[in-house]
């Protein structure tokens, strides 16, 4: 039994625990051999699945689809869902080691009846539902119900105990969102599958329409001639009950694959209703009934199981040696990669709107920066030719300053030297008239001595005729050199103006 803590792959070698024998199945990326634990002898079925080494490569299985796969099953507990026991991880496959079912397929086991009432069809049914209602309860959808996938744990009893198998597609189904995938197989996909639309647990009561028709009648109720006719049968929901097929059947078996064959999801037989219909909750008539209908019902019942051989012996001779699909799954895959295209396109699109929005805001931006610098630019060009004119203006007024400047320095140079001559010459006369006094006072001495008595009365004549000369020659010699002085810093300035 699976242990409710496990959620970690182990990593060692399977070989070591359990004994490999031999091959039970295989799938298109996974393979299924017998093997028997070491420890306790008891046997189980070991599931290689082949991991992908790169997101480019499209060999192998994604380790996030393992793991849900994995996740799903631990949750899982029930008598008609297989078991998952352990796993294993290596470099290359990841291994799930699960409950071991050797009854075979159940529609191997009824074409090898001799014959088939409704009465254990709907024992049959009625298990499958059971494991269904368990999923769904759970939200758990399984989306790839299909007879090669409703196991028996044993064939040697009259009613044998089912086992649904292969959770590679389940998917839990989450409130509030969108879930939407194109796989599982052509014949017994619902629908909404096909169209791309957001799918649900009413996806499985399809594939159980599907089941029991077949179960019933031996004839796929969709199948064509190529998976594309297929495809467009099931998107018309394009069937029938050929009196060839069910002419013996029942009304309320019919009424029950009506109601699950219904492409409008809301109006699909949920997985409750189906259990509560009246073909599932009739119980078997009597003995004593059925041995005198046994007589009328043999011919009948045989046709049904020689059709359903038939059917089994056409659809195991028709599927590729790895039990799949592979052409739609492919085809799935390129729809999905469409579909993400035309996402991405939309996201372009709607991204090439708002950058071209952000072009003409940006354009329009510019265009105005540009008639501001253009305005601006000829502001400052105006201003610098200004500029230049005043610049050339000053340069010729100092020009003309340092002309003026130089005319007067020299000027002043000449004025110098016109100074200095002046003074040397007013030196000299001034020692002349130095000596002029001299003489003067000197024969101004002889004549007092001269007079004798006469100077004493005279005396103070002579003082101040002394004192009037003196004055007399000092203001002369002021005055005439004054005059010189003038005339010639007049005479001097005169020249350096001209």
């Amino acid at each position: 039994m699976k242990s409710p803590g496990m959620a970690v792959f182990k990593q060692q070698k399977v070989e070591d625990i359990y004994e490999i024998e031999e091959e039970l199945g295989s799938g298109q990326f996974a393979i299924v051999k017998k093997c028997r634990e070491k420890s306790t002898g008891k046997a189980y079925a070991a599931k290689f699945i082949k991991k992908r080494q790169s997101r480019a490569s499209r060999r192998g299985v994604r380790r996030e689809e393992i793991e849900r796969e994995v996740k799903i099953l631990q949750q899982i507990l029930h008598a008609n869902i297989i078991q998952l026991h352990d796993v294993y991880e290596n470099k290359t496959d990841v291994v799930l080691i699960l409950e071991l079912v050797s009854g075979g397929e159940l529609f191997d086991f009824l074409a090898q009846k001799e014959s088939l009432s409704e009465e254990e069809a709907t024992q049959f049914i009625k298990q499958i539902l059971d494991g269904v209602h368990y999923l769904h309860a759970r939200k758990i959808a399984h989306f790839d119900l299909k007879p090669e996938n409703i196991m028996l744990l044993d064939k040697n009893i009259s009613i044998p105990h089912i086992k649904l198998i292969d959770f590679g597609l389940a998917h839990e189904i989450e409130d509030g969102v969108e879930f939407k995938n194109i796989f599982g197989t052509p014949e017994f996909v619902a629908p909404e599958i096909v169209n791309y639309e957001p799918l649900g647990l009413a996806a499985d009561m399809w594939s159980i329409g599907v089941i029991t028709y077949i179960l019933l009648s031996g004839a796929s109720p969709f199948l064509g001639e190529t998976k594309q006719e297929t495809l467009a049968n099931i998107t018309a929901v394009n069937y029938d009950f050929d009196e060839e097929f069910f002419s013996h059947t029942s009304d309320l078996a019919k009424d029950f694959i009506q109601k699950l064959l219904v492409k409008d999801t809301r109006k699909r037989l949920t997985i409750q209703e189906a259990l509560s219909h009246p073909w599932i909750t009739t119980h078997q008539p009597k003995e004593e009934e059925t041995k005198v209908q046994e007589s009328r019902k043999d011919e009948n019942r045989q046709l049904k199981t020689k059709r359903l051989k038939e059917y089994t012996i056409k659809c195991h001779s028709s599927m590729p040696p790895n039990n799949t699909y592979i052409n739609f799954e492919r085809f799935a895959r390129v729809v999905e990669d469409v579909s993400g295209m035309e996402q991405t396109f939309t996201a372009l699109a709607v991204s090439h709107d708002s950058l071209q929005e952000d072009l003409d805001a940006l354009v329009s931006i510019y265009n105005e920066k540009e008639a501001w610098y253009r305005e601006e630019h000829e502001n400052v060009r105006h201003g610098l030719s200004q500029l230049k004119y005043e610049y050339r203006k000053i340069e010729g007024l100092k020009k003309h300053l340092q002309e003026e400047v130089k005319a007067v320095g020299t000027s002043l140079a000449g004025i110098t030297g016109k100074y200095l001559d002046l003074e040397s010459h007013y030196e000299a006369l001034s020692q002349e008239v130095s000596e002029g006094l001299q003489w003067v006072q000197d024969l101004t001495g002889s004549f007092q001595l001269e007079g004798g008595s006469e100077a004493s009365t005279d005396g103070g004549m002579a003082c101040i005729f002394n004192k009037d000369l003196n004055g007399s020659l000092m203001e002369l010699l002021n005055r005439s050199c004054c005059e010189e002085f003038l005339a010639a810093l007049n005479t001097g300035v005169a020249k350096s103006s001209q």
